[in-house]
């Protein structure tokens, strides 16, 4: 059940929309002022704040502008008996989701109240999805090595910068492009990622720009290009190494002059998109066997990420084996798996060719096949090289 506050100096108009708000099935609570509506937000989990604007000791704005200050986001809607468009404006400018003139119409303030509330928890789900997805993408580690990465990820990622991130396989070159995308300015725009490896050569012009309908024969169809759907937020092109030359001179105009073009169409769109790209591969060799645009390089490489190999980190295999432990863990519904000293220091012991990729499956391997607490024994049926 959604809790309501009223703030309103006037008790009549507090009683009148009680009556109307528990007729409803709403939890209502009251203030008869700012500082003590102010208070109860602090003290309760309020969900939809109908809040007059003007009051004693403190006006329904100050108190707008104080709860957007603190780590509380009930949705505010103002209501007022001197209600003026700038006033709407303002109270809207200052984060209220709505302005109602005094005495309210019924059917007006119900359908107010109740799309308030769906934002509300449209907001609460966003921010939980947010926090699962950023578990997801967790850098976890306190290397020196990885700690570089952190340090450049957070001086890099507020600005525009075009970034190459480099790498072995298993890595986590894609965990980088997804922070330095969520530390940037665009972080609530679109992030799209694309796999250049993946994609024959032949479709990787459709992917990245778009087709008009009939330009080739299985075009039936109009169909948006990545960079298209990045607009104004982010595109990670992984394995930029394996793109194809004439692909590569596409994205090279698209760096230069923000502009694409879908294939079978002349018609220039102009896109705003922040390039993150990712290899495995040394493209300064890739240019030199003339498999790679060595001017597309430079655009590129404004800032470069080497991510390092799990050899030269091994310090964080604990802190990542206890991850990978509790994510299976959760995933699968059961109690998580322990893993003996002794085991943990043959785990650090292996080469890891396949890097962080590999340790997860490993990990998955052991909790499947091994005991409650995993020993020196499992890894070695299980694990070892």
């Amino acid at each position: 059940m959604a809790k309501i506050l009223i703030i309103d100096d006037e008790r009549f108009i507090r009683a009148s929309l009680r009556e109307i708000l528990e007729y409803e099935k709403y939890e209502v609570i009251e203030a008869q002022d700012g500082a003590e509506g102010l208070q109860k937000i602090k003290d309760e989990e309020v969900d939809l704040v109908l809040c007059d604007v003007k009051m004693p000791i403190l006006d329904g704005m100050d108190v707008l502008d104080q709860v957007k200050q603190l780590d509380r986001s009930p949705q505010f809607i103002m209501i007022s008996a001197h209600g003026t468009i700038e006033t709407a404006v303002e109270a809207t400018k200052k984060g209220a989701f709505d302005f109602i003139s005094k005495p309210p119409d019924l059917n007006r303030l119900l359908l107010t109240v109740r799309n308030a509330l769906d934002k509300k928890q449209l907001v609460t789900e966003t921010k939980v999805l947010k926090k699962k997805l950023s578990k997801k993408f967790d850098m976890v580690g306190e290397s020196p090595a990885l700690q570089a990465v952190k340090d450049t990820i957070e001086k890099v990622g507020p600005t525009d910068a075009r970034v190459l991130i480099t790498g072995q396989n298993g890595t986590g070159k894609e965990l980088v492009g997804h922070w330095i995308h969520q530390k940037s300015k665009r972080q609530d725009q679109p992030y799209v990622a694309v796999n250049c490896a993946a994609i024959p050569s032949e479709l990787i012009e459709s992917e990245l720009f778009g087709h008009e309908k009939g330009s080739f024969t299985s075009a039936h169809k109009q169909r948006t290009g990545k960079f298209e759907q990045a607009h104004g937020g982010t595109l990670f092109l992984d394995e930029i190494g394996d793109m194809s030359l004439p692909a590569q001179s596409k994205v090279l105009r698209a760096l230069q002059e923000n502009l694409i073009t879908r294939v079978g169409s002349d018609k220039d769109i102009k896109v705003d998109v922040r390039v993150l790209a990712a290899t495995n591969k040394d493209l300064k060799k890739e240019i030199e066997a003339g498999r790679f645009r060595e001017d597309l390089y430079h655009r590129l490489s404004v800032i470069l990420i080497h991510v390092p190999p799990l050899r030269e980190r091994k310090e964080d295999i604990p802190l990542l084996l206890d991850k990978f432990l509790e994510d299976i863990a959760q995933e699968n519904g059961s109690v998580k798996k322990k893993v003996s000293k002794e085991a943990i220091e043959r785990l650090k012991e292996l080469p890891w060719t396949g890097n962080i990729r590999e340790l997860r499956n490993v990990v998955e391997r052991l909790v499947i096949l091994g005991e409650q607490t995993i020993s020196l024994e499992d890894v070695k049926k299980y694990a070892d090289y």
